[in-house]
């Protein structure tokens, strides 16, 4: 179970995406023409040029729903294995929960999750 298993893994699963982006290009038509090249959205024609500038406060935004999204996929095994780690874990969590909770006072000062 050592190095050749990690080995023989690496190359099934190099093999499979190559198997796999393969067939997809024999498969797959070749007819190229000006609609396909399109950007879609809700059904309506494109005006204008494609490229749009956004507001940083949308990536601010979705950053800071990230961060939080990981807090929660950290602590749900935390709460399970809670009666086996005990107080040391407890009080790294805690840390760990203060330390978003400056994050998400900086912000609430910074105006970040205002929604313009």
């Amino acid at each position: 179970m050592g190095a050749i298993s990690i080995l023989l893994m690496l190359f099934a699963g190099i093999g499979f995406a190559g198997l796999a982006i393969g067939m997809g290009k024999l498969v797959s038509t070749k007819r190229r023409n000006p609609v396909k090249g399109e950007a879609y959205e809700c059904g309506l024609p494109t005006e204008g040029t494609s490229w749009g500038q956004f507001n940083v406060g949308y990536y601010l935004f979705s950053l800071s729903f990230l961060i939080f999204d990981v807090e929660m996929v950290f602590l749900y095994p935390w709460a399970v294995t809670l009666k086996e780690v005990g107080v040391p874990a407890l009080v790294e969590i805690i840390f760990f929960m203060l330390f978003l909770f400056m994050g998400l006072l900086y912000a609430f000062k910074k105006k970040a999750l205002q929604w313009k």
